[in-house]
């Protein structure tokens, strides 16, 4: 990954461009004990889209967080590639009410500090794309967020919202103490060299380019997002084998899982599962992690949530999306023609709610989606074909993004929308409509070529076992 990350860095340096705060949406405002003005922007939904109401609590929720609250402690995020801050519940448990005393003791135990604490409220994350960095871009996650919504996506997508922090206390409560306890393992390197931007950046904003990608515009907060994003990391069954190296190799070894070999098969849908699978577990280490049964009903799943990963991927210039696929475990059964389902986390095999013939399915969680919307960024569901590719898609979806095109294209509404609430600057504003363009190009002319099946409901086949593929004009009307 190091060698394009480095190279989209040195690209943003001599080609400056920013995303600023000038979000909207409903706010929610604080003070922090400096005295500086923070922000919580919930943006507005977006039009056309379908968000429940957990989606929307839980954006409330996250608004409703005072980062300085003696039962909330902030921990610098020290694991994987990028920095980022923890915000902690310490109502309850060994540390309850002890803020200072956490933020010292607990903190430097990485992820085990949730342990010690009620529960974790939300992870911060801001931009980041300096030299040694892993490239992050925090307007990413918000439009993956409400697009997916829009789009009404099978694959999660977590809620996301706009959070501003005061960069003095940003400075001493969390980013100079991760200097102390990052960086320790070779994979935590460019996490440590992101800390160590960090602090040279709210110790002076203008050291940091572009600065209105991090700071407001007073100079006076750092800003990103706040999201929660539980899940497990699936393995080469899903994310590819990742053997041919970052970027585009390990974006064509993700085009050999079984789910992506199925999408490329023009076969009936149960066919292509069959022939999906016994062509993946041709490599030794998808065959290990599939395991030595793989239901069709779980690949079903999975191909609908790999071609919306594909699309919005595609649309957002993703650029680090292999190896960051997750999943949640459920139970599923059918009672009386009703596909019905509970969380494997809370049940377990005829434990009265779930049946004993119940099928343990993985469902996708999209949740590391901060390195896409940045024009500097490497497309690589757009480089490696991932789109050209596909057989199969879902006619809701497809309908979605010809009338996403058509908007965006007449400057409708949407495209107001999209201008308005995110804070990106016209390049990237435009890169968006003009992948989107692409994106429906290619599958709009797919389906005039008779190339592409509109089978991917896993319900139905779940229930019915098998598919009929619906007729969809290509227009998309």
């Amino acid at each position: 990954m190091t060698p394009m990350l480095l190279a989209a860095a040195a690209a943003l340096i001599a080609t400056p461009a920013a995303a600023s705060d000038a979000v909207r949406g409903a706010e929610s405002a604080f003070t922090s004990p400096n005295g500086v003005a923070e922000r919580c922007v919930r943006i507005a939904p977006m039009p056309g889209a379908d968000y429940d109401k957990d989606d929307l609590e839980e954006a409330e929720a996250f608004c409703a967080i005072d980062l300085y609250a003696p039962t909330v402690a902030l921990c610098p995020k020290t694991w994987s590639t990028s920095p980022g801050m923890m915000v902690y519940d310490l109502s309850e448990g060994p540390y309850a009410g002890d803020r200072a005393r956490f933020e010292r003791d607990a903190c430097k135990e990485g992820k085990g500090a949730k342990d010690l604490a009620k529960d974790d409220l939300a992870k911060f994350k801001p931009t980041m794309n300096a030299e040694g960095t892993s490239g992050t871009f925090s307007p990413s996650p918000l439009l993956y967020y409400h697009f997916s919504r829009y789009f009404g996506l099978d694959a999660k997508v977590p809620v996301a919202v706009w959070r501003s922090m005061d960069r003095q206390a940003h400075l001493t409560e969390v980013a100079r103490p991760a200097i102390a306890i990052s960086g320790h393992a070779h994979s935590g390197r460019m996490n440590h060299e992101g800390w160590r931007t960090l602090v040279s950046a709210d110790e002076n904003p203008e050291s940091y380019s572009p600065t209105d990608d991090l700071f407001t515009a007073d100079r006076t907060a750092v800003y990103g997002v706040m999201v929660l994003s539980p899940g497990h990391r699936y393995g080469s069954e899903v994310n590819g084998t990742r053997k041919s190296g970052w970027g585009e190799g390990q974006s064509r070894d993700f085009q050999q899982t079984p789910p992506f070999l199925a999408l490329r098969s023009t076969k009936p849908l149960a066919e292509a599962i069959a022939e999906g699978l016994a062509q993946g577990r041709r490599d030794p280490q998808i065959a290990k992690d599939l395991g030595p049964e793989t239901p069709p009903q779980q690949m079903a799943y999975w191909m609908r949530e790999i071609s919306e990963i594909v699309l919005m991927d595609f649309i957002f210039s993703q650029q680090d999306r292999i190896g960051n696929i997750d999943f949640e475990p459920y139970f599923y059964w059918v009672v009386n023609g009703k596909l019905e389902h509970k969380k494997a986390k809370h049940h377990e095999l005829g434990d009265g709610e779930v049946p004993a013939d119940a099928l343990l399915i993985r469902r996708t969680r999209l949740n590391d989606n901060d390195a896409g919307a940045r024009v500097q960024y490497a497309n690589f569901a757009k480089s490696t074909g991932m789109l050209e590719a596909l057989r199969r898609f879902d006619a809701d979806i497809y309908r979605k993004l010809m009338a996403l095109d058509a908007d965006l294209q007449a400057q409708g509404p949407i495209h107001g929308w999209l201008v308005g609430s995110f804070g990106l600057d016209a390049a990237q504003v435009k890169q968006i409509v003009t992948n989107a363009n692409l994106a429906a190009g290619i599958l709009r002319g797919a389906c005039e070529r008779g190339e592409l099946t509109f089978d991917l409901s896993p319900k139905h086949f779940f229930v019915e076992g098998a598919v009929a593929p619906e007729a969809v004009d290509c227009a998309g009307k």
